[in-house]
């Protein structure tokens, strides 16, 4: 059997270039439209103002890390948002605000209810989205407790 050998000439390799390119713009391309589609807003409105502020934020998360409190947050049957927290005192108060990181910008407020100690459980039912929680616990202040602390958590 006799093979025919074919010549790889420079309109071959034009070909194979123009071919190889164009996959990686086209992939650069999708990408880059999902990427603009699904940015849901700004960090900060004001950067100048965020950078005024910023040591202060890192001063609090300081005093927030020192108080040794741990929170986690997830999902429990109905919809709503259960919050654990560890070394956080009995009578403190619990609240969230649920901010999407992707898609449509939507915020909710949460309130929550304690349902046994170092456990609490959102009044309201949140749809299953990706959602930034902010938690912020208010413990006894005429006691000496914290009065304000604040963990980001990410909730699917």
């Amino acid at each position: 059997m006799a093979h025919r050998q074919h010549k790889f000439t420079g309109r071959h390799m034009a070909m194979v270039l123009t071919a190889g390119f164009g996959i990686v713009i086209a992939v650069n391309l999708v990408m880059a439209r999902f990427a603009v589609g699904s940015f849901s807003g700004t960090v900060v409105d004001n950067s100048y103002v965020a950078s005024q502020k910023f040591n202060g934020w890192l001063g609090q998360a300081d005093q927030d890390r020192k108080l040794g409190w741990k929170v986690t947050a997830k999902r429990v049957f109905g919809g709503q948002i259960q919050i654990t927290a560890t070394g956080v005192p009995a009578d403190a108060q619990v609240e969230a605000y649920l901010s999407r990181p992707l898609g449509e910008p939507a915020t909710v407020n949460l309130t929550f209810a304690q349902e046994s100690a170092g456990r609490w459980v959102s009044n309201e039912a949140v749809e299953r989205a990706r959602w930034d929680l902010r938690v912020v616990i208010n413990a006894d202040a005429a006691a000496g407790q914290p009065q304000g602390w604040a963990d980001v958590v990410t909730l699917q």
